[in-house]
């Protein structure tokens, strides 16, 4: 065997092979490449399902995908450059998939969502699928079969056209790291529909099913979006008993946002909004992922703190009250809504007249999953500096390609909370 990195024959038992000497830092980008693109591909799964499509954003998955190949290219610089094109096509297929889902389901409006359950047969739904859970209220519509919403699936309670129907009562759970024990909790059927799903326990495999692009090894699949197979067993199994739960809000989204401007500026210029966080990303199992739950209960209470994605579950069920009427805690939706979290950003650098990097904002993210390391590529591709990320360093990033996006883009891990925060408010 000839190790190409190497151009040479590794030792017997070499586990470096393709990542080692002079081109590690060639195959970091190389990973992060492919990483990318998996969250791009994700998206524009989602977007192509709903008839929207973007040549371009097809067009640079082909040749990003043969960039990686064997003897194509050992140039950093231009992995680099490459990294940044995914980041340009990962906002464009953001774009996409917003106007795809607003145009489906309206635009998103601030929904209380119930955590408890109603007496009856009940499907829990997981995943970033929105049309497979539209499909599913169609067909349990009128059946006595309430429907809840289980990680990426929260935001749905915002749309128009999914609120609507009066059986979709609420949301159980958190993220995806707690999803054994909670599935394990919930009696009634199960459906998932994305990349959000994880190996079921025996003690639930018999009433989960998965659909779409999801798929289970001894759990049914459902083809066609015909959910005939989940209903039954949904009716079949004990109904659920009634059970008070607290409030969480969703529904944010740049337009609902957006039609604040003016008062949030006004309340930045009168001294009351002193600093804004992004604080959003994937979920992790461990404890790295208290540094985030910690964060935000130590933020000042005249700040704002913007989430998306399924780490909020470490924190939307803290009561954080308001500045004004304006929540201080505002749920844009999932991953993809990163999307609306630019735009507001954008629109409030208009309003004061300067750069995104000049705004009274800190972005402090988790990452985990594909789809988080192409939203960091969005962010670098629109020259966003200053981003703290954790819980964890990313072990697919070379010291050597690290260092370019800290001397680059101000990149810094997380620290410690209090630390870290003294710091993005100084």
């Amino acid at each position: 065997m000839f190790c190409n990195q190497c151009e040479q024959t590794p030792p017997t038992g070499c586990t470096k092979i393709g990542v080692c000497g002079k081109n590690e830092d060639v195959a970091s980008l190389q990973d992060i490449l492919i990483l990318g693109m998996k969250g791009i591909a994700a998206y524009g799964y989602h977007a192509r399902e709903m008839g929207a499509i973007d040549p371009e954003v097809d067009a640079f998955l082909h040749e990003g995908l043969f960039s990686t190949l064997t003897n194509v290219d050992f140039d950093a610089g231009r992995f680099i450059h490459l990294n940044l094109k995914a980041g340009n096509m990962c906002y464009k297929v953001m774009e996409l998939l917003d106007k795809a889902h607003t145009q489906r389901f309206g635009n998103p409006v601030p929904a209380e969502v119930s955590t408890g359950t109603i007496a009856g047969p009940g499907i829990i739904v997981t995943g970033h699928d929105l049309l497979d859970l539209d499909e599913l209220l169609k067909q349990t519509e009128g059946k006595g079969v309430n429907i809840y919403t289980h990680g990426e699936m929260l935001p749905a309670h915002g749309y128009p056209e999914l609120k609507k129907y009066p059986h979709l009562v609420g949301n159980w759970g958190g993220s995806w790291v707690e999803q054994k024990r909670e599935f394990d909790d919930f009696p009634g059927a199960i459906l998932g529909t994305t990349n959000c799903v994880v190996k079921p326990r025996d003690s639930y495999r018999e009433r989960m099913f998965s659909c779409g692009i999801a798929g289970l090894e001894g759990v049914p699949h459902i083809a066609d979006r015909n959910f005939e197979p989940v209903i039954q067993k949904a009716l079949e199994l004990p109904a659920l008993q009634e059970q008070e739960g607290s409030k969480i809000t969703t529904g944010f989204h740049h337009t609902n946002v957006l039609a604040l401007a003016e008062k949030i500026v006004g309340a930045v210029k009168e001294g009351k909004i002193r600093h804004f966080f992004l604080i959003a990303g994937c979920d992790c199992p461990g404890k790295g992922m208290d540094y985030y739950t910690e964060l935000t209960r130590a933020i000042p209470q005249d700040c704002i703190i913007l989430t998306l994605a399924c780490g909020k579950f470490r924190f939307n069920r803290e009561d954080f009250g308001d500045i004004g009427g304006i929540p201080r805690l505002i749920d844009l939706g999932q991953c993809n809504n990163a999307y609306s979290a630019v735009q507001i950003a954008v629109a409030l650098a208009g309003a004061f007249g300067c750069g995104i990097n000049d705004l009274p904002l800190s972005l402090v993210l988790s990452w985990f999953d594909q789809k988080a390391v192409a939203i960091l590529l969005a962010l670098f591709y629109l020259g966003v500096k200053g981003i703290r990320i954790g819980p964890k360093p990313p072990a697919f990033v070379s010291e050597g390609v690290f260092k370019v996006l800290q001397d680059t883009f101000d990149l810094k891990l997380i620290g410690n909370p209090q630390d870290d925060l003294a710091e993005m408010l100084g």
